[in-house]
């Protein structure tokens, strides 16, 4: 089992930007396509952003052109870059494996995930 760390969120003003970095250990990385999710309070958990072994990215429609995922395989690590954050991005943002493009389920297990909040 691939035990998942994020870490990189905070407090931000609309229009800033923000880092989150995903630590994976207990397995082999560098095989697996990963996903970065969030959920916000009431809401359903969605899929943003993922990225395979080979380095291919997918995003959710709200996110493109503002967020880049992106892996170190050297260091077990994915990265999130977001910029141009609005108040809709306001949410918990987790790592996992997603099982398809569509994000409705996973491979892995949840960790403590990392608080992102957009506000004035």
């Amino acid at each position: 089992q691939v035990q998942l760390v994020e870490s990189g969120g905070g407090l931000v003003q609309p229009g800033g930007s923000l880092r989150l970095s995903c630590a994976a250990s207990g397995s082999i990385f560098s095989i697996y396509t990963m996903g970065w999710f969030r959920q916000a309070p009431g809401k359903q958990r969605e899929l943003v952003a993922s990225i395979t072994s080979g380095g291919n990215t997918n995003y959710a429609d709200s996110v493109k052109g503002r967020f880049t995922i992106s892996r170190d395989n050297a260091k077990n690590t994915v990265y999130l870059q977001m910029n141009s954050l609005t108040p809709e991005d306001t949410a918990v943002y987790y790592c996992n494996r997603p099982s398809d493009p569509s994000g409705r389920f996973v491979l892995g297990s949840w960790g403590q995930g990392t608080q992102v909040t957009v506000s004035s």
